[in-house]
Order: structure tokens, then C-alpha cells, then sequence
């Protein structure tokens, strides 16, 4: 089965996810802005990865807008973010980004990535600016606010390759 994966990160976590994925699989591995919408119905698989922010996935658009000439393309993709695996979060993240009939052709998986300010470019620098001035705000945190406010000062990684079980036992259910 030719194997695309195809990615968008903005601070590494997905970069990282996606060349372990690529390697696993023996895919071709691309940034998503290096991939032409012609190039993708040669492959019989396309993998997808982006990051989380507010249930929306980074760079989906793109993907959104080739399912309809993907008709023999199975689809798979990953969302990466700071948060911990929550129950739910594959759904709301499913409903947040997709029609129905989209859902019925993606295989969607939640992997918890990190957070790294210094390396977030300037817009992004400024929203999370915004989010921790409103989280000091705040009067009464949430284990998961603290735990942000935290990351600030001290970068946190959760990568790893043992959490891309689940996504490649899928995949290689269906080659």
C-alpha cells in the first residue's frame, strides 16, 4: 500500500510524530506545504497530522478540500496537542472539523504533543500570550490551566513513539 503521511507543526511535536510514523511505515513523508493536490490520489493511503488548537486541527483545510477526489484513499489522521488523552476528545475533535460524511472516511487519533513558547512563531506567541494572561486571571485553576501556566517557563514534551501504538496497529489492520 503506497503510504503518504503529510504533516503541519508549528513547534515540532508533529514533525516529530509524523517522520516516526513515515519511518514505521516505510511512507513518504512531506510537510503539507510541500505536497501538490495532484500528488495525492497516487497514494492508496494518506496520513495526515496537525496540531490541536481550540478542537480545530492545524492545516486541515487542505485535506478537507481533497476528500471528494479521494475516493480509493483511505485517510487517516492525528491530532497533536498539549492537553492529556481525554475521553471525547477523537468526537468533539471529529464533529469540530468535519461533516458527517466526511467522518465516514477518516480514521481520527489523539496524540498528546508538548508546548514549547520560544519556539512558536509570533502570532502564535501572541495568542498564547493572551491565554496565559487570562489564565492568571483566573481565580480557580484547573490541573490542566496550572500545568499550562507552568509550560511557560518550562517547556514539556509528552512525545514518544510508544503512543503511535494504536495508530499504526490500525494502519497495518488495513494494508
Amino acid at each position: 500500500m503506497k503510504t503518504l503521511v503529510c504533516y503541519t507543526s508549528l513547534s515540532g511535536f508533529t514533525k516529530s510524530y509524523a517522520e516516526w510514523i513515515a519511518e514505521s511505515l516505510c511512507a513518504d513523508l512531506l510537510p503539507l506545504r510541500s505536497v501538490k493536490k495532484e500528488m495525492l490520489p497516487l497514494y492508496d493511503l494518506i496520513i495526515y497530522g496537525g496540531s490541536l488548537h481550540a478542537v480545530g486541527i492545524n492545516g486541515i483545510k487542505f485535506i478537507k478540500n481533497q476528500i471528494p477526489k479521494l475516493k480509493n484513499t483511505r485517510l487517516v489522521i492525528f491530532a497533536v496537542g498539549a492537553s492529556p488523552v481525554k475521553e471525547g476528545i477523537c468526537d468533539e475533535t471529529l464533529n469540530g472539523n468535519f461533516t458527517q460524511e466526511e467522518q465516514n472516511r477518516i480514521t481520527l487519533f489523539y496524540l498528546r504533543g508538548g508546548f514549547d513558547y520560544t519556539r512558536l512563531n509570533l502570532y502564535n506567541k501572541m495568542l498564547m500570550k493572551m491565554l496565559k494572561l487570562k489564565l492568571s486571571l483566573k481565580k480557580s485553576r484547573t490541573s490542566d490551566e496550572r500545568g499550562m501556566l507552568a509550560a511557560f517557563d518550562k517547556p514539556v514534551n509528552f512525545t514518544g513513539r510508544e503512543k503511535l501504538h494504536d495508530l499504526l496497529q490500525y494502519v497495518r489492520s488495513i494494508q
